[in-house]
């Protein structure tokens, strides 16, 4: 995998847990679970390409 994608599949799990953080911080209940979204959904990217490179090598 190209360390483009890698580094977007990092960028948006950090990005989740920036917007998590914010919203416990403002008592935002509909930012937290963005957040929490976008973490899960660039965690499962970054340990899917974890996987094809696997079985690439």
């Amino acid at each position: 995998m190209k360390i483009g994608k890698k580094t977007a599949h990092r960028a948006e799990a950090t990005k989740g847990s920036a917007k998590k953080s914010t919203g416990r911080a403002t008592s935002s209940r509909r930012l937290q679970a963005e957040g929490r979204g976008d973490q899960a959904k660039g965690n499962l990217k970054q340990a899917m390409a974890k996987i094809k490179d696997a079985f690439k090598h």
